[in-house]
């Protein structure tokens, strides 16, 4: 029996979505927290009905593990299938009379029959067809299959998809499905990117000062110039004795009850037009107290006490001491500059504007150029248009489009889809492929125990039924080597301070099985998850690691060792045959006790140092990746620049103070990982740079008022460059100097103080 996620996780998601619901100040805010709570109660649910069983790959009973789940955050299936959606219309229209126990069977029958495959058979020659989720696919196989000789393969499929006819659509979406020209890429389409766009508004705060620019402030002038006009002698100003000048309400215009009447109207359809601003209905406001005063004279101040009177004239002081009288320089200046202002475009405006420019394009195309569309627009409107933009990866990220490796790793499989479609010699199956793939990359990781693996693409039954016919071509294969080594080099040189995410990994791993060159490529994992053991690709990652840096500066640093037995010694009976590597466990714990002050064993900060020590012993890919695809030259000549601009992202990020003590660790983690990169890269730098990037750093962290906390991770590194070597204790001989580590289950030596006293890895 294996081992479950606890459902306290998924609870405080949802307290936290209802908060947020509760809390929301907009109903759109709102509306997704209620949606997200819906999802968690679902989990939760679930999980105590014994429906769900979080940290399986088949989470749901009863369901086959191709099945694409809906996932929240973390890797919590809900337990709903996204394949499974009402008909539409045009749908329904398909299979009124149809056969079948649930309208979506009598549908997918319907697609069974000579009417629906010769649909399907136009949707393939035209490409007319668009596979959101990777389901969708499945019955335009079968009528590939059937049309290709391959009937007994088609049977078998359909016969696998049988049990869930009746719940999931299992034929494609009409309509042209966007895909980018050749080796182009795109965050977004043009339609995503409108939608966007359309639904940007103007925020409460700049809506009510826009408003009172506009509306009221010039009511509140002519109010002001109506009671001035009741001023006998000078108008009242403030002074320091008092205020001084005439009083109100001594004369009266002719015309004073015709202009009064006009402005009761005015404010009367504004205050129903206009909501936005309330600061004219403040009791205690200029505005509020001589309009009170308006109400009381309609013909004169009978009405009026002395103390009303009095007030009029205070309201009257404050304003024209303050801004001028009516009509006068300094407020005509000051309205005009508010004016200019309030008649600059707004946020939302502007965001119209490019809407109306983007209806040029097709929605669900991209744009071959940015400028024509976003031209003289804010630099934030700009870097939304900029996701529908159709370019080189490389362009992308200089730009800063693609700002991070996690962002590249969504835009990749655009190109690994292509290129391992081209193994189909036949164009139309090349196409449902292409498609497919990009939408099972679009489905979410599940949160999963015991070592389980990820389904993958080839367990989809339709995608193993056209396997046989896959060519594996030695032009797809040579194209996909070229693109794996242009995307790591390109990752490690955009983004050098951050470890390879584990959807770009898996990426990776696809191109380098259709490269021909697999490779031991390992994943982060969650601290909160491990069990304790690893599968033997980090052994193996670990050797390639151990032989490509022995000698360097890392090797040196991290103490690896220097060989690994060639035969793992016997693992002991388990009750699930995976190959684990239990003597690279042993090490990595035996390695963690540097940063285990406390024995706290089963924590999650003692998990976390043993992860540590894993992703310091295989570098987390860099060996691997440089070593296998033979990039050491082209790595090596930026090692300096990426080595200096990872110390310098770390002393920015540990530069940033916190009163959060979980942020603060996250911090810390964040900035070892990154240190670790970093050595990495000025192991491949002779021994004059990796002195002078010492000087640097050092020089850096004094300026950045970071000495006192992070002298000694910078001794340490400057002991080992000099040839010294670190006590099993993780120090310096002369006891100054410091291995610099994120993990640790007692309180971090690099935290700032006043720091809470939380024993938890950082």
């Amino acid at each position: 029996m294996g081992h479950t996620a606890s459902p306290g996780y998924a609870y405080g998601q949802l307290q936290r979505a209802v908060r947020t619901a509760m809390s929301a100040k907009d109903s759109a805010t709102r509306q997704r927290a209620r949606a997200k709570a819906s999802r968690w109660q679902d989990v939760l649910t679930g999980m105590a009905a014994g429906s769900l069983r979080i940290g399986s790959r088949v989470p749901v009973a009863g369901t086959p593990a191709w099945v694409t789940l809906e996932v929240a955050h973390g890797g919590f299936a809900t337990g709903r299938f996204l394949a499974e959606v009402p008909l539409s219309p045009a749908e329904a229209a398909l299979c009124a009379d149809g056969p079948g126990t649930t309208d979506r069977e009598r549908l997918n029958l319907w697609y069974l029959t000579d009417a629906g495959l010769a649909t399907l058979r136009a949707m393939l020659a035209t490409e007319s067809y668009r596979i959101e989720v990777p389901e969708d696919a499945a019955l335009l196989v079968v009528a590939w299959l059937l049309d290709h000789g391959h009937a007994e393969a088609a049977l078998d499929l359909v016969a696998e998809l049988r049990p869930l006819l009746h719940r999931l659509r299992l034929a494609p979406l009409p309509g042209a499905a966007p895909r980018p020209a050749g080796a182009l890429v795109r965050l977004s389409t043009v339609g995503e990117v409108r939608d966007s766009l359309r639904s940007a508004s103007i925020r409460p705060a700049i809506a009510a000062m826009l408003e009172t620019l506009k509306v009221w402030h010039p009511l509140f002038d002519r109010l002001v110039a109506l009671w001035c006009d009741t001023v006998e002698g000078e108008l009242p100003r403030l002074a320091e004795t008092g205020v001084t000048g005439g009083w109100p309400c001594r004369a009266w215009p002719q015309d004073w009850e015709e202009r009064r009447a006009h402005w009761l109207a005015d404010y009367a359809s504004a205050s129903v037009r206009h909501t936005a601003s309330k600061a004219h209905l403040d009791p205690k406001s200029n505005f509020a107290r001589l309009h009170r005063a308006l109400l009381a004279c309609e013909h004169d101040s009978a009405e009026l006490t002395g103390r009303d009177v009095g007030w009029i004239r205070r309201a009257l002081a404050n304003t024209i001491t303050k801004h001028g009288e009516p009509g006068s320089e300094p407020r005509a200046a000051l309205r005009a500059l508010q004016s200019a202002v309030a008649a600059r475009p707004t946020h939302a405006e502007l965001a119209a504007a490019l809407v109306d420019r983007l209806d040029r394009f097709p929605a669900d195309g991209g744009l071959p150029s940015i400028e024509p569309v976003a031209e003289d627009a804010p630099a934030h409107l700009v870097a939304k248009v900029a996701r529908a933009l159709e370019a080189p990866i490389e362009e992308l990220v200089a730009r800063n489009v693609i700002t991070s490796a996690d962002v590249l790793a969504t835009v990749l499989p655009q190109i690994t889809a292509q290129l391992l479609a081209a193994n189909f010699e036949d164009e139309r199956l090349s196409t449902l492929y292409a498609q497919t793939y990009a939408a099972f990359h679009r489905r979410r990781s599940l949160l999963l125990l015991d070592l389980e693996q990820q389904v993958r693409l080839e367990e989809l039954p339709w995608v193993h039924a056209i396997d046989p016919v896959r060519a594996r071509r030695p032009d797809a294969a040579r194209a996909a080597r070229q693109t794996l080594a242009q995307t790591v080099l390109l990752a490690l040189g955009a983004f050098p301070h951050a470890i390879l995410p584990n959807t770009l990994v898996r990426e990776l791993g696809a191109l380098a099985k259709q490269a021909g060159q697999p490779m031991p490529l390992v994943e982060e994992v969650a601290a909160d998850i491990f069990m304790g053991t690893f599968t033997a690709k980090w052994r193996t990652a670990a050797e390639i690691a151990s032989r490509t840096m022995a000698g360097t500066l890392y090797a040196r640093y991290y103490d690896l060792p220097q060989s690994w037995p060639s035969t793992p010694r016997p693992r002991p009976f388990r009750m699930r045959a995976k190959r684990t590597a239990d003597d690279f466990a042993d090490v990595c714990a035996a390695r963690a006790a540097e940063a285990q002050p406390t024995r706290r064993p089963r924590s999650v900060a003692a998990n976390g140092t043993v992860l540590e020590q894993s992703q310091i012993l295989t570098t987390q890919n860099l060996a691997v990746l440089v070593d296998t695809l033979d990039l050491r030259k082209r790595v090596q000549a930026s090692a300096p620049e990426l080595a200096a601009e990872t110390l310098t992202w770390i002393v920015r990020r540990l530069s940033t103070r916190t009163d959060d003590h979980h942020a603060a660790l996250q911090a810390i983690k964040n900035a070892a990982y990154a240190w670790r990169q970093a050595l990495f890269f000025l192991s491949l730098c002779d021994v004059d740079v990796q002195r002078a990037t010492v000087r640097q750093l050092a020089e850096q962290v004094t300026r950045a008022g970071l000495a006192e906390r992070f002298a000694p991770a910078v001794a340490g590194l400057a002991h080992v460059v000099e040839g010294g070597r670190f006590t099993p204790e993780g120090r310096a001989d002369d006891g100054t100097g410091r291995r610099f580590l994120g993990w640790t289950t007692g309180k971090h030596w690099c935290l700032p103080e006043p720091a809470r006293q939380v024993s938890r890895g950082a």
